[in-house]
């Protein structure tokens, strides 16, 4: 995957030497001659931020280094692999989240410490209101845990980040978890003061009302997820969100701008131009579902091959079909240099009310969500090539059209095609839905027949964390990737 590794006990230890920084002082002895004045005593929290924030654009990713999204895209047959021909047989059974605990979650635990404690809040309130750092590190917080908990399951939780406290943090159950994010999203967005602007910010600018936004709509996505397992709760959590304010436009779109720049350049980009390697293709599935539909959208999303066609790689078909240039690449929008990654969009927030209005949890019109979703989508993707009349003919067909008696199917499949670039949350809406349907991998490298469920944990806890690992394995299961997570019931 290109991700650097870290075992647990390494995140601590630099969560301990980081917590050091902010407390080192010069000998009293000799006054201040030893105090150098370009080097700060304690981290600067606009940097903080900045760190922490590029690893957004990382794990949004759909390939590169360093990304995390194009696992759980091939596993949904959106991606499929051209020359080694083992990802879409599901060779790799552990991953490591070491790396996000060790980089983003442990600089924002110093933002939050550094606005907190009374010997450094003073200085970091330069870079921006005590209250409003702490407010968005905390919902970034819960961003990058939610994201981590619903790959891996039960996680470190509670005791991470403890730095020397404790070296060997306990597995939190993800049931536990969920409640507590909640609570964290909430009392973040309440926590706004209208104080100063937090620089540093590179995701949302500082702008205090698109981080309540953000906040909220998280809040509801989550909510979501507990349909099945919890539905009362989840029903509670999905309308407070609603209510407190979500994504309301495209303009609404989270998303992590990347640049023009070798050192920040989109993965896809490094992959099929810088790096030239050209692993993934969009999948012969996914094309071939948009070419039945005459989704108006394929010729954004993807690109067309050497023969001006627009052809899938063979999903999980070993020895290899052929070479890249015999398919269709993922198209510019998402592949140029400084193309975003997709954070969270609007036309998610609309597959979700559309979702919930079926289930019943919402006063709101299935159908119209539905194809609010839809046009939202289209919009997002084909941008100042959007037609009304391309819209209506497309929702016209009878395998698009609404149908109260297949519309989970529907909003699940249409959800599919609108997170094309965001593989993690399409992964999520498969396994807890079921749609669309797909057919796993033949011959697949995992010992398994069906399509992984979840990710198995870095083999470092089964060394350096072990009497914690045989608890958590004990109480959620085998450490496979069909065990099954929380929310995820049959």
């Amino acid at each position: 995957m290109g991700i650097k590794s870290y075992t647990m006990k390494g995140f601590t230890k630099i969560a301990l030497f980081a917590g050091l920084l902010t407390t080192t002082v010069a000998c009293n002895d000799f006054g201040d001659i030893n105090v150098n004045p370009n080097s700060p005593s304690a981290p600067n929290t606009a940097s903080l931020f900045t760190g922490a924030l590029r690893t957004v654009g990382l794990i949004n990713n759909q390939v590169g280094p360093g990304a995390y999204n194009s696992v759980p895209a091939i596993y949904v047959q959106q991606l499929g692999d051209i020359t080694y021909i083992e990802e879409s047989r599901y060779k790799t059974i552990n991953f490591s989240y070491n790396a996000l605990y060790s980089g983003p979650l442990v600089a924002l635990q110093q933002v939050i410490d550094l606005n907190t404690n009374e010997g450094t809040k003073l200085s970091a309130a330069a870079n921006g209101s005590n209250a409003n750092q702490i407010a968005i590190a905390r919902i970034m917080k819960g961003y990058y845990f939610l994201f981590i908990t619903d790959r891996w399951g039960d996680v470190p939780y509670f005791d991470a980040l403890k730095g020397s406290a404790n070296f060997s943090p306990a597995f939190t159950p993800q049931k536990d978890i969920y409640t507590d994010l909640f609570k964290e999203w909430k009392e973040a967005a309440a926590q706004f003061d209208g104080g100063g602007t937090v620089q540093g910010d590179i995701l949302l600018g500082g702008n205090a009302a698109r981080w309540k936004k953000f906040a909220a709509s998280l809040r509801m996505v989550a909510a979501l997820r507990l349909s099945k397992v919890d539905p009362a709760k989840g029903k509670a959590e999905f309308n407070a969100a609603l209510t407190d304010g979500v994504l309301a436009s495209n303009a609404d779109n989270v998303q992590y701008k990347f640049l023009k720049d070798q050192n920040n350049q989109n993965g896809l980009y490094d992959n099929y131009v810088f790096s030239n390697r050209k692993d993934f293709a969009v999948s012969d599935v996914f094309i071939n579902y948009l070419k039945g539909v005459k989704d108006p959208r394929l010729p954004f999303i993807a690109a067309p091959n050497q023969k001006g066609d627009y052809v899938g790689v063979p999903y999980g078909l070993f020895p290899a079909q052929g070479k890249a240039q015999d398919f269709s690449l993922v198209g510019s929008v998402l592949s140029a240099q400084d193309s975003p990654a997709y954070v969270m969009t609007y036309a998610q927030i609309l597959f979700a009310q559309a979702e919930a209005a079926k289930l019943g949890w919402t006063t709101g019109n299935a159908k119209t969500l539905y194809e609010s979703a839809i046009k939202t989508s289209m919009q997002q993707w084909m941008g100042s090539n959007y037609t009304d009349a391309a819209y209506t003919a497309y929702i016209a067909q009878p395998n698009v059209a609404y149908s109260d008696a297949a519309a989970i199917e529907r909003i699940a499949t249409q959800r599919w095609i609108a997170l094309f670039a965001q593989g993690q949350e399409s992964w999520n809406s498969w396994r807890r839905t079921g749609f669309p349907k797909l057919t796993p991998a033949k011959n697949t490298l995992n010992g398994g027949t069906e399509i992984p469920r979840r990710l198995a944990y870095p083999v470092t806890e089964t060394t350096l964390n072990a009497k914690n690992y045989a608890e958590v394995t004990a109480r959620q299961g085998k450490d496979d990737q069909y065990t099954r997570v929380y929310w995820d019931v049959k």
